[in-house]
């Protein structure tokens, strides 16, 4: 029973080493990315309506991604030519052309990232992993094989965690555009009496817990 335990990278930890095989040629992740920042999403199967929308939306918002700095990676459990050829029916059928490596993932990679779900057969769920510089894993999303995903909030979060890591902010709920306090990031709450006491002083804020700034 141990060997069908289904493996995820928790928030925080490495994302495990693989060498694989995509459309690209042979690439080992995250070493071939070390010190870039990259998504890597899953897809069920090639030649899937809902999984052909999403690589539409992906490459679409490949500027956004480059101009962060972020590299796009997707995968599934089909052969490489099999992805050769989705890609070369979205160029010719929707006019898009498929510029980032497509992983052809083997089921021992997929059960490294709990790409392989009971009860879905051999297809990978529809998962995203956003991967910093130091290869640590810092985002995951899984979304149902019926439900496609939203790539404005995955380039959202991604942008999120660069201005929180750069700045030692964090991010409020849909920012940049909160209900409450619009762009502005929330400064980290005070962690003695002396500066709880201070911190209206020095921030605009609710209470000296919930103090924000502009950037």
């Amino acid at each position: 029973m141990e060997d069908n335990k289904i493996n995820m990278p928790l928030l925080g930890d490495d994302f495990p080493e693989m060498t694989v095989n995509t459309t690209h040629g042979v690439m080992n992740i995250p070493g071939d990315l070390k010190g870039s920042w990259f998504v890597l999403f899953s897809h069920p199967a090639d030649f899937t309506p809902v999984c052909t929308t999403e690589f539409v939306g992906f490459q679409n918002k490949v500027a956004e991604f480059d101009e962060m700095g972020v590299k796009l990676i997707g995968m599934s459990v089909d052969q490489v030519f099999s992805h050769i050829k989705w890609a070369e029916w979205i160029k010719q059928k929707l006019n898009v052309e498929i510029t980032y490596p497509i992983v052809a993932a083997n089921d021992s990679v997929a059960n490294k990232l709990g790409m392989l779900h009971p009860g879905k057969g051999t297809n990978t769920v529809r998962a995203v992993f956003v991967v910093d510089p130091q290869g640590k894993v810092r985002l995951v999303l899984y979304y149902p094989q019926e439900i496609g995903r939203n790539m404005d909030e995955v380039v959202r979060a991604v942008k999120a965690m660069q201005v929180s890591d750069a700045n030692g902010v964090a991010m409020p709920a849909n920012w940049p555009e909160n209900d409450l306090i619009g762009n502005r990031v929330i400064i980290p709450p005070a962690s003695t009496m002396e500066d709880a006491a201070k911190r209206l002083d020095e921030y605009e804020g609710y209470d000296w817990w919930f103090c924000h700034k502009e950037l």
